[in-house]
């Protein structure tokens, strides 16, 4: 049987899971941004430890893709078409500038395929949202993310929505839920350090 990658390095600090998505590809403001959904598994790994997955439809949706390899792949490669109409979608809401049509479109056209998933479902504890075949459609994890980016489109939340401001490219997405939204980084560990030693290095070199 297919196993998950090991020790994969995904990275659940943007605050937000359609964020989260967005971000699995690194230095994304690049025109050759570093793929990390380089496999199926990788994209239902990932979908797993985001806790949209559990581990009887991880195996489940693994067992399918020894039996149908060809839908794996174009289930991958759908899931990165989403990802980078997601992408560009907030990147340019974050800077102001306007979204672009054809992405809106291609969300929209996911989304309606998503709904068309939509059940209630009912427990012990009472009624709750639930889908259908989603231990057989390969795309199944994309759902719960279509309709947190759909609510998240339509919130004011949407006003929170940042893109670290590293020159190099790292294109970063965030929540920014400082109390001035006044966050301006992926982390200041990382890129906000860099900009701070940069700004530094500017201002000994013109007191010299």
């Amino acid at each position: 049987m297919t196993s998950l990658p090991l020790e994969k390095n995904w990275d659940f600090d943007a605050g937000l899971l359609p964020l989260d998505f967005a971000n699995t590809a690194d230095w994304h403001a690049r025109s050759d941004p570093v793929e990390k959904l380089r496999a199926y598994a990788d994209l239902v790994d990932w979908s797993w430890r985001a806790g949209l997955l559990t581990e009887k439809a991880v195996q489940q949706l693994l067992t399918a893709v020894e039996q149908r390899p060809e839908d794996a792949h174009r289930s991958l490669d759908r899931a990165i078409e989403i990802r980078e109409a997601l992408y560009r979608i907030f990147s340019h809401h974050a800077a102001g500038t306007n979204i672009p049509k054809a992405d809106l479109e291609l969300f929209n056209a996911a989304l309606c395929e998503a709904l068309r998933q939509v059940r209630i479902e009912i427990s012990p504890e009472g009624f709750s949202w639930g889908w259908y075949d989603k231990e057989q459609d390969l795309k199944s994890m994309l759902w719960p993310i279509l309709w947190e980016v759909a609510r998240l489109l339509t919130s004011e939340d949407l006003k929170r929505v940042g893109e670290c401001a590293d020159d190099r490219g790292c294109g970063f997405l965030f929540y920014d839920s400082s109390r001035n939204h006044s966050r301006r980084w992926c982390s200041m560990e990382s890129c906000g350090n860099r900009a701070k030693a940069l700004r530094h290095y500017k201002r000994s070199k013109t007191s010299d």
